[in-house]
């Protein structure tokens, strides 16, 4: 975003919230820097920086505000509006891509040079890649000394640090103090293994419907693999080997509360960068909706919906078996039949995660892969199709990662069996997080978009109408099915598809 200073500091000295994640202040007369919603008192204008960035200011010299906290305003790094390549980064870098790779090697990823990256990096950020990376584990760090009672080893593997004098070292030359004294309540520690796990609240910015996307993982959750009971959204999880559950329910104020239990400490920023994914927490809501009510068919479907978010998804790999799954048949059934593979191929949890309607691990490629797909409950060209879908992702664990452009994603995606136009753009929505994602062969699109004269546009129209609604078209897709009670549903395909998939199985 384009800072202009003068209205920033104005912004600062109202405490206007709709900045807050947008900028941050870099306060030169006390080397800190804060959120615009700070409490402290307004220091003078001549003794401000601002930036675009928690990492940006970090990397300035400024440490982070004890006060205001910005390890707990909303993360909208990705949602600056002007690069996608920037946008791709940043999720690959909350996955871990920084933690054992360099920027070479995920500039490789993305179809860039290291060099272009860190440029972009400048340019959108104000930070390099590093210390985007660096910036997000310090915050984390933070967040868990300041909200739970960890032991302070723990806090350090927790947060990604290899290793406890790594942590000490940053937390002294940062906050020039060690870890322990930031923890502002003295209460006894407790071990994540003893105490449950870990209880975190993650920030998002309101408006946002909690009750729209946990009726959309309620009807999708596969029995034995996920449950949604008494307002809270549970499911099992494999992160890099690591077995533990995840729980999501509604916070107080604008966050929502993330248990972890896993019983290695190292997956919990996987576990977390995952969590905002499927809740889809880094939308900026006022950004989307204004620029898709300039459409006078969205404008009324926006406003009933301010609050609409697009959801993710846990795991790539499980999302395009489910959008097979579901070809040509309900909802329902596809959960059903995903329920089946997962009991008798998918790995039972350990007893002492096992409960409350969680019971095993969604299959793995590898399992999926050895099945003879004759024996599969389904259209034998459904399941040969099932069958080299798993084949494919075991032999490339990057396959459904976001890298290079949404039409390269789309391509390649085309590519794998039982995978057509529409199937290729539901997965670059929810699982690469692409905004602009858009299944225009989409019946119940078409329909939404029926004119006052009854006449429905074709997918071409439909196209050409949702230009205006770029780099937003998948939240405009998510209105039109939301118009009509209608979530995005696989098994929804149009004839040319459901015969591309079967051809291609």
């Amino acid at each position: 975003m384009d800072l202009d200073d003068d209205a920033c500091y104005r912004a600062l000295s109202m405490r206007d919230a709709r900045l807050d994640g947008k900028i941050f202040v870099g306060v030169r007369s006390t080397g800190i820097y804060c959120r615009p919603i700070c409490p402290a008192r307004t220091p003078l204008r001549r003794n401000v920086t601002f930036y675009a960035s928690a990492p940006a200011a970090q990397e300035a010299g400024f440490r982070p505000c004890l006060r205001c906290r910005p390890e707990t305003s909303p993360d909208l790094g990705a949602w600056r509006g002007s690069s996608n390549t920037v946008a791709r980064a940043l999720a690959m870098i909350e996955d871990g891509a920084l933690d054992t790779g360099d920027v070479e090697g995920l500039g490789d990823r993305l179809g860039v040079g290291g060099r272009q990256l860190r440029r972009l990096f400048k340019q959108h950020l104000g930070a390099s890649p590093v210390a985007v990376a660096q910036t997000r584990r310090v915050l984390l760090a933070k967040q868990l000394i300041c909200d739970t009672t960890l032991p302070m080893a723990e806090v350090a593997l927790a947060a990604g640090f290899g290793s406890v004098r790594r942590f000490n070292e940053t937390f002294q030359q940062l906050y020039a103090r060690p870890p322990a004294a930031l923890r502002r309540r003295q209460k006894p520690e407790v071990s994540a293994q003893d105490g449950g796990g870990v209880v975190l609240r993650l920030a998002y910015r309101a408006p946002y419907d909690w009750k729209g996307i946990l009726d959309f993982l309620a009807l999708r959750a596969v029995p034995g693999v996920e449950a949604v009971r008494d307002g809270r959204y549970s499911r099992a999880l494999r992160i890099d080997g690591t077995i533990g559950l995840v729980t999501v329910a509604s916070g107080p104020g604008e966050t929502l509360e993330v248990r972890a239990q896993f019983p290695r400490l190292r997956a919990l920023p996987q576990v977390i960068a995952r969590v905002r994914r499927v809740f889809d927490l880094g939308a900026d809501p006022a950004q989307v909706n204004a620029h898709l009510s300039l459409d006078p068919h969205l404008a009324p479907l926006v406003a009933q919906r301010p609050g609409l978010r697009a959801p993710g998804a846990w795991d790539g790999f499980e999302l395009a078996v489910r959008a097979v799954l579901g070809q040509q048949i309900t909802v329902a059934g596809a959960r059903a039949l995903a329920g089946r593979l997962a009991a008798q191929y998918g790995e039972a949890l350990p007893a002492d995660l096992a409960g409350e309607g969680l019971s095993r691990l969604f299959p793995t490629p590898q399992a999926l892969a050895a099945i003879d797909p004759e024996t599969l409950p389904m259209p034998r060209a459904r399941g040969r199709a099932l069958v080299g879908l798993a084949t494919a992702a075991a032999a490339d664990p990057d396959l459904f990662a976001p890298r290079g452009s949404l039409e390269a994603a789309v391509a390649r995606l085309k590519a794998l069996p039982g995978i057509g136009e529409w199937t290729a753009q539901y997965i670059a929505l929810r699982q690469m997080r692409e905004p602009d994602a858009f299944p225009h062969g989409d019946i119940g699109l078409m329909r939404a978009m029926t004119g006052p004269d009854g006449i429905r546009p074709s997918a071409g129209e439909l196209l050409a109408r949702a230009e205006a609604w770029r780099p937003w078209r998948a939240y405009g897709a998510l209105h039109l099915w939301a118009s009509e009670g209608l979530a995005p549903k696989p098994e929804r395909l149009n004839l040319m598809e459901v015969s591309h998939d079967q051809d291609a199985a």
